[in-house]
């Protein structure tokens, strides 16, 4: 067994606990994000112990959460919002424990490299999840609006873009997330755990 028995369960409790907190407070488009696709498939992966799930999640997020977790510790440490990718963790009118829950954040990319680094790199990951992303990506945009603005689909940041037509940015995003993020994780995890 490649991984411990009690991980596999205490993952597992914390998305069965997570996913109907989640559902209540942010509804169901929530769990199009990335990083919810991520820790929901982190489950799946531990159990069947899946180079390819866990290759194809740390491929996803890993990038963006430490970008992520720069952004929350940067403005836990001086007060300052970063980038704003963690602004929602100092809202206020979200109550404390669905916060909290949101700390996932900081454990994903540790967890997603070591589930790697145990099971090796898949390099089928990058064609599996670029073709992951080609679906995400439309449905956030068809399904979420622009104050969800699931995956950033509708723009970066809080207001919607309005420099080019919605649906070209959306093939833009669908570019971006391959070439931009997962090629160059790909090439590092490559390197680091064929």
């Amino acid at each position: 067994m490649t991984f411990p028995l009690w991980l596999k369960i205490v993952c597992t409790l914390y998305v069965c606990l997570l996913v109907p907190v989640y559902w209540m407070q942010y509804g169901p488009t929530n769990f199009l994000w990335f990083s919810d696709i991520a820790l929901l498939l982190i489950v799946p992966a531990l159990w069947f112990e899946s180079a390819l799930l866990a290759s194809m999640m740390a491929l996803s997020v890993v990038l963006l959460e430490l970008t992520w977790n720069v952004d929350f510790f940067g403005r836990l440490l001086t007060g300052k919002e970063l980038i704003g990718l963690s602004k929602y963790m100092f809202d206020a009118t979200i109550p404390l424990g669905v916060r909290g829950l949101s700390l996932f954040h900081i454990v994903l990319p540790p967890l997603l490299l070591w589930m790697v680094h145990r099971l090796g790199y898949d390099g089928r990951a990058l064609p599996a999840q670029t073709v992951l992303a080609w679906l995400v990506l439309p449905l956030s945009y068809w399904l979420s609006n622009p104050v969800e603005n699931a995956n950033w689909v509708y723009g970066f940041g809080s207001k919607p873009q309005i420099w080019l037509p919605a649906p070209l940015f959306v093939a833009l995003l669908m570019l971006a997330f391959p070439l931009l993020i997962y090629l160059p994780t790909h090439l590092l995890l490559k390197k680091l755990f064929a």
